[in-house]
């Protein structure tokens, strides 16, 4: 007995673990209680490293995300993370907006190489798909109009063959730079308070860039200077007139970005449909937009919708005085959305009462009037 007490006493206790090794910790006193601590604070780095493990970076501006990959503003933990990135998180303030800390991130020049690339594809794709020569369109049959010419019959192929392509281009970049592909879309996300200065810059940059290699490509592609494209002409000799077409562009711009937040980046979404259908309806959204403004005013090409897609077009052909019509409109459209959206923003508006409350204070007045 003695032996084995002195083998017991002289055995040495483990040495102390720390608390990740232990995740369970089954002994408490065996537990490293300073390490525990220490492993429960907040590691920015160490979080931020697991968000992109995934591939998804933090933006709140993604189209077609609904706002799932974002972070919570409001927990102490992800301070370092918003600081580092504050479009992480939606509704930015002033001083969030206009920091410029965001011109020395690696990762957002990453992005905007991204937001180039597919810029590129997008306008090469959508402007070839919509070639024709540089002549007026035919004027519309006194007994059909415009619905048996190819002034309709060219928008309506063109439109369904670009809500695929946009679609399936926010599923492979949505991950990411958020598959902007449109100044309309970076614009309408800066003033709803959901993307920096900095990306904002960048990503404009990138469009340009992208849509001005897609016009010379498209250049290339055609053999010649001399072509329209839809979307992107207005003949005033034929009636069209530049502030008409302001007021289309106008129009298209504000109910593309409707539609745009409301079925790609509405958080209230997220639970109906979320980021598994929000592309493909926010590819519809852009064809039925298309199509709306394309083929009702003689000598118009309809509302551009994309400023990069006609600057490539116009670097392709040639640029022509109301092409400030393709920015101004988007960028009107993009502020009064954004003022829009700062007054009512998702989710300001609640039911003053849920509705199974309702129906159980019926239920409840029957059951009360049968036993009376």
């Amino acid at each position: 007995m003695e032996q084995r007490e002195q083998n017991t006493t002289s055995t040495p206790k483990p040495p102390l673990r720390s608390y990740n090794s232990l995740p369970n910790c089954p002994d408490p006193p065996d537990c490293d209680t300073s390490a525990a601590r220490t492993a429960l604070q907040p590691n920015p780095s160490a979080r931020w490293r697991q968000i992109e493990s995934g591939g998804m970076a933090p933006f709140a501006g993604r189209l077609g995300g609904n706002q799932s990959f974002v972070l919570d503003r409001f927990d102490p933990a992800n301070a370092a993370l918003l600081k580092k990135v504050p479009d992480a998180a939606p509704n930015l303030n002033l001083r969030e907006m206009f920091d410029l800390n965001g011109f020395r991130e690696v990762d957002m020049y990453k992005a905007a190489l991204c937001e180039c690339f597919g810029t590129m594809i997008l306008v090469f794709g959508s402007t070839y798909n919509s070639l024709s020569p540089g002549n007026p369109p035919p004027q519309p049959s006194l007994t059909t109009g415009a619905f048996g010419t190819v002034t309709f019959l060219g928008p309506l192929v063109a439109a369904c063959i670009n809500t695929i392509i946009i679609a399936i281009l926010i599923f492979c970049f949505g991950a990411i730079s958020g598959a902007h592909f449109n100044p309309l879309i970076t614009f309408a996300t800066f003033f709803a308070r959901l993307a920096t200065f900095p990306r904002l810059v960048l990503y404009l940059a990138a469009q340009t860039a992208g849509g001005a290699l897609a016009g010379l490509l498209l250049r290339a592609a055609a053999g010649t200077r001399y072509f329209k494209v839809g979307g992107c002409f207005l003949f005033t000799d034929d009636g069209a007139r530049v502030s008409s077409q302001f007021v289309i562009e106008f129009m298209g711009s504000l109910l593309l970005i409707v539609m745009a937040f409301g079925v790609g980046l509405d958080p209230r979404q997220k639970g109906i449909f979320g980021p598994a259908l929000a592309p493909i309806l926010v590819g519809l959204s852009a064809g039925a937009c298309a199509m709306c403004f394309a083929f009702s005013m003689p000598g118009s090409g309809g509302a551009g919708l994309n400023p990069a897609r006609c600057f490539g077009a116009f670097v392709g052909s040639h640029f022509p005085r109301w092409h400030w019509i393709h920015w101004v409109g988007p960028l009107g459209a993009s502020i009064l959305h954004g003022i829009i959206y700062f007054v009512v923003p998702p989710g300001s508006v609640q039911p003053r009462a849920p509705a199974r409350m309702v129906v159980a204070e019926v239920d409840e007045k029957r059951r009360v009037g049968e036993t009376v």
